[in-house]
């Protein structure tokens, strides 16, 4: 009966219930859009409050939306808005994500000035205050907004319910505020800044006090932001964030100071920790190895010294570990560091490691379970083999152990890793035979590098024709490495292939059709091989390609810019191509590098038109072109490498040239050119680094505008019919006076300039000019003096002024320019003495100082006495001393060089004499002495008694004492 009654109150309830729902339900009807009924755990859907509503179409005023990222926020539901979070329960706005997924966060534009700009798909502008109003935002994420230099706002610091905050690559500028120190409910923080996007200042902060109120923090990323002014106790400011604090972000922070020690570690939760990129000039901090909880450390980009510490084996948990790009620590790979078993990465390239790495790869196989994936030794001075137990990390993805000095042959047991990805092994001596067996489980492959620096043995790639192999490339590259006379046919095979390099291979016969016919090729280089035959129309998809150094013939397709529209680098150097070069290149809008060096190329250059705006390197020497150069030369904004020598090419300089004020090269050497220099070289073109004109039919005075170019540190404008005098200006070239560590330089492959130089003309490719300086103002018909603030160029290495008609003298100074190594004056009206300063320059190889009016005795010391050739100083019919024949007044007999033989002679007639002298001295003296003595006694017989009975009276004492000591040692031995 209970049960019944219970179970019949409960049927009331619900059917009291039912009618009261119904009752709402029709009282309410007409709010229906504003007030639904939620099942389940679902809360009470409420639109947002005006007020927000308000404070956000403020903000978006602020705002361009190029994109129209922001075309959602319209209507009076906020909550509904592209980017905006609400509260379910009380329509607040908790949540304003404004990183767009349209903005792409790469360079991709060149405005009018030539600089390049970010993606207008970005949000801009400026941030409103209005955000005050969002009253329970606790997620803003602003990153990626260019906001264009503008400081971060202190009234962030007043959204007091923020738990995560991203300000992170939006372009803010100046100080960080401290008042973020006030957000203490704050878990995530990132500022992140730019990479020094052109001189871009960024953000920076001078103290890290106010980190202690962020209480709640767990995740903070301050990378690129400078740091440098906050002292060398920065470590003790993020100590004091809470023990919860885990990820710690300080890439490139201009950070040089750390702590050997530090009194306590607070990172008791620590789990990453990114100092890399910075200064850090120290061995590795004590304390580091007390934070047990890290699993990522990133230490790489430093100047850390001192070997890898043994104490790294105490950090069990760690997972990730990059020490790489650290040139000063060196050392053995510690074998103890294979005990980490948990390690998934570790690169230690670039850190000048050496020895072997045998037992520090047995450690790591010895882990039961090893989780190492990725291990990157590449860059450094390792030796030996490759061990066999390299197959035991059977998780390993990635294998780099490129440019070291390893030897040996590359084992089978390589094989046995059948989740490899990555396999390169480029730039070490390798020899022996690789095959097909190697490759058998490596199912997975996607990328292989392969090269052989063995001067003497080969490394052999042998593989059937009708090989299929077991993975599916993507990036292949084999240098020096020995394939046979085709390109081997198992290429065919592989359909996601994006680049090939197949470098000095020895691959003769001529490409197979279906090559070239491989779809989705992007990178593409065959260089440096035998291959013969004309050029094809290539593939689609290509953006990078190099046949350079190779036996093709014929002309460059016409309709070139059609078939390849998609190129970036195009080199084609040292073959045997001819023909025109045709326009169509001119349609090939990304194309950047475009090297037709040393071929036959013959006809005008063509004016591309608008088309090559992007082009950076036109590198055309060594060919048959003729006429002038085109005035659309000038649209060619980005240019910087300009490489048009040894041609038939004529005419002035045309004007148009000076817009391209990017240009770091201009070589015009071995043509036709006529005119003056132009001014506007040294009005506009200031970023010049090289300047070569020689060997043309210039006139005219060199302009002291070209004082101007303070990044100038090659200028030969030998071989012209110059005249005037040397500007005096010329003293000021900075880049010749100290070394700028910023001074940047485009390197290009199959770029190089001629330097005559120690008296050969010598043939500098890619880096290696980098390190010439020189000026070479030879054979022209310039007059005056040496300016003297020419001896003021201290990085100069070669200075020739030969044959023009200079006049006065040698500067006193001449000394100071202690790295010269090559000054010629030669062939010139030169008078005085020649300083004797000259004998301080040490690295000086090669002199001439032939063919003027010197006078006076030749300087010795030093250098000067390994420069022993006459030749150096013929001509100067005034000079005398060594190594010339002439004698300088004053000078002693037996100093100066005899008429009748050579310096041997001289000194072995000098060696005679004094011989002689010292054979008739003793001569004298034996006749002195003897007479002296015996003569006397001779002739007086009273000294002669006496002497005798000296004689006697000696010996007889001598008898006493000998007697006398006999018979004491007798007795003495009696008694015993």
């Amino acid at each position: 009966m209970k049960f019944i009654n219970k179970y019949m109150k409960m049927v009331g309830c619900c059917i009291i219930s039912t009618h009261l729902l119904f009752f709402l339900l029709l009282v309410g009807y007409p709010h229906l859009e504003t007030i639904k009924l939620t099942l389940g755990h679902e809360d009470l859907k409420v639109a947002c409050a005006e007020k927000e509503r308000i404070a956000l179409l403020e903000f978006k005023e602020g705002l361009n939306d190029y994109s129209g990222w922001l075309s959602s926020w319209v209507g009076e539901d906020c909550c509904r808005w592209s980017g905006v979070g609400c509260s379910k329960k009380t329509g607040r706005v908790v949540k304003l994500d404004l990183r767009s997924p349209l903005c792409i966060y790469q360079i991709s534009d060149i405005d009018k000035s030539g600089r390049e700009v970010f993606n207008r798909s970005c949000l801009s502008g400026k941030i409103n205050p209005s955000l005050l109003q969002l009253k329970h935002l606790n997620y803003l994420d602003l990153s990626m907004i260019i906001f264009g230099g503008i400081s971060i706002p202190d009234f962030i610091g007043s959204l007091e319910n923020l738990k995560y905050l991203n300000l992170s690559n939006a372009y803010f500028a100046g100080k960080i505020p401290p008042h973020l120190g006030n957000l203490s409910r704050l878990h995530y923080l990132d500022l992140h800044g730019q990479a020094n996007y052109y001189n871009f200042p960024g953000i920076y902060a001078d103290n890290l006090k106010w980190l202690s109120g962020l209480s709640s923090l767990k995740h903070l990323d301050m990378g690129d932001v400078n740091l440098s002014k906050v002292g060398a106790d920065w470590p003790h400011d993020f100590n004091m964030l809470p023990p919860s604090f885990s990820d710690l972000h300080l890439p490139s922070c201009g950070l040089d100071g750390l702590p050997v020690s530090l009194p306590f570690v607070n990172f008791s939760s620590l789990s990453v920790l990114d100092l890399s990129h910075n200064y850090f000039n120290s061995s590795m901090p004590l304390w580091l190895f007390n934070i047990s909880s890290l699993a990522n450390l990133y230490l790489s980009r430093n100047y850390f010294r001192g070997p890898i510490p043994d104490a790294f084996t105490d950090m069990t948990s760690l997972q990730e570990l990059d020490l790489s790009i650290n040139h000063m620590m060196g050392g053995e790979i510690p074998p103890t560091l294979g005990t980490l078993c948990k390690l998934k990465s570790l690169d230690l390239s670039w850190t000048m490691i050496t020895g072997e790495i045998t037992k520090f790869v047995d450690s790591l196989s010895g882990c039961t379970n090893s989780s190492l994936e990725m291990l990157h030794l590449g860059r450094n001075e390792l030796s030996g083999h490759l061990p066999d137990s390299l197959g035991n990390l059977k998780k390993l993805k990635s294998l780099q152990i490129y440019y070291n000095q390893m030897n040996g042959t590359i084992p089978e047991s390589v094989g046995q890793l059948s989740d490899l990805i990555v396999l390169e092994l480029s730039g070490n001596s390798w020899e022996g035979v690789i095959s097909e067996v190697l490759f058998k489980n490596l199912t997975r492959l996607e990328q292989i590098y392969m090269s052989s620096t063995s001067p003497t043995k080969s490394l052999t790639f042998k593989a059937r024709n009708e090989w299929i192999p077991p993975f599916s490339l993507k990036y292949i590259s084999m240098e020096n490495v020995q394939m046979g006379s085709s390109v081997p046919a198992w290429l065919r095979t592989q359909k996601e292939l994006v680049e090939i390099q197949l470098i000095n291979c020895r691959i003769s016969v001529p490409v197979p059709d279906w090559f070239w016919k491989l779809p989705d090729i992007e990178l593409l280089d065959l260089s440096k091989n035998q291959l013969r035959g004309r050029l094809p129309n290539w593939m689609s998809n290509a953006s990078e390609v190099s046949l350079s150094s190779n036996l093709f013939s014929g002309p460059i397709p016409m309709n070139i810019g059609e078939t390849m529209p998609r190129l970036r680098t195009l080199d084609l150097y040292g073959n045997i191509l001819n023909g025109r070069i045709p326009y169509s290149l001119g349609k090939l809008k990304d194309l950047r590098f475009l090297t037709l060096s040393n071929n036959q190329f013959f006809g005008e250059l063509p004016g591309f038109g608008k088309g090559l705006q992007n082009l950076m390197v036109l590198a055309v020497a060594n060919n048959n072109l003729t006429g002038n150069i085109p005035s659309s030369i000038g649209i060619l904004h980005s240019l910087r490498l300009l490489l048009l020598n040894n041609n038939s090419l004529d005419g002035e300089l045309p004007s148009s040239l000076q817009n391209c004020t990017e240009l770091d090269t201009i070589d015009l050497g071995e043509n036709r050119f006529s005119g003056n220099v132009p001014k506007w070289i040294g009005e506009s073109l200031l970023s010049l680094k090289i300047i070569r004109l020689r060997s043309n039919l210039f006139t005219g005075n060199i302009h002291r505008h070209i004082c101007q170019l303070s990044s100038l540190h090659i200028l030969d404008l030998a071989n012209n019919n110059l005249s005037g005098l040397i500007p005096h200006c010329l003293g000021n070239l900075t880049a010749l006076i100290v070394i700028d560590s910023r001074l940047e330089f485009l390197l290009a492959d199959n770029v190089h300039i001629l330097v005559v130089a120690k008296g050969e003309a010598l043939d500098y490719s890619n880096f290696g000019i980098l390190f010439v300086n020189s000026i070479d103002l030879s054979s022209n018909n310039l007059t005056g003096e040496i300016p003297e603030g020419i001896t003021g160029l201290l990085q100069l290495g070669t200075l020739n002024l030969s044959s023009n008609s200079l006049t006065g003298k040698i500067p006193e100074k001449i000394g100071n320019l202690k790295d010269l190594e090559t000054l010629d004056l030669s062939r010139n009206q030169l008078s005085g003495s020649i300083p004797q300063s000259l004998s301080s320059l040490s690295f000086l190889s090669h002199l001439n100082l032939s063919h003027n009016n010197l006078w006076g005795k030749i300087p010795s010391g030093n250098q000067l006495q390994t420069l022993n050739d006459p030749s150096i100083y013929e001509g100067n019919q005034e000079l005398c001393g060594l190594p010339l024949v002439a004698k300088c007044p004053g000078d002693e007999e037996s100093q100066g060089p005899s008429s009748i033989g050579g310096d041997g002679e001289d000194k072995d007639g000098e060696d005679d004499s004094e011989m002689l002298w010292f054979f008739v001295s003793m001569a004298f003296g034996f006749v002195f002495g003897f007479w002296g003595v015996c003569g006397t006694l001779l002739i007086k017989k009273t000294w002669r008694h006496a002497y005798f009975r000296f004689c006697d009276n000696m010996k007889d004492r001598l008898f006493v004492i000998v007697a006398v000591n006999v018979a004491r040692l007798k007795r003495k031995m009696e008694l015993e």
